[in-house]
């Protein structure tokens, strides 16, 4: 029986940081930030077209900037921001980009 391993982190992460928005669905219990953390870091770019999982596949080997987006609800987005120098990585709700 073969064993699921997760897969490894692909890049560095920085410091973590969320905005105002995300940080108050994270009090509240709405938003497991967790979860789409890990799926940024492991390449699971989340809602993205075809052609922006490619340009963060890229980005992952060039050192650029990286951007996830999950449709948590009908109504609630999320994006993921790790900068190119790998010194931060920001949580935020589109409208407070």
């Amino acid at each position: 029986m073969a064993v699921a391993t997760r897969p490894a982190v692909q890049f560095g992460c920085g410091q973590l940081v969320m905005t105002p928005g995300v940080a108050y669905l994270v009090e509240e219990g709405t938003l497991r930030a967790a979860q789409y953390l890990a799926r940024h870091f492991t390449g699971d770019w989340g809602d993205l077209s075809d052609r922006d999982r490619a340009a963060n596949d890229a980005a992952v080997r060039r050192g650029e900037r990286l951007l996830s987006s999950y449709r948590i609800t009908d109504t609630l987005t999320l994006w993921i921001i790790t900068e190119a120098d790998r010194s931060a990585t920001t949580l935020l709700l589109p409208h407070e980009y």
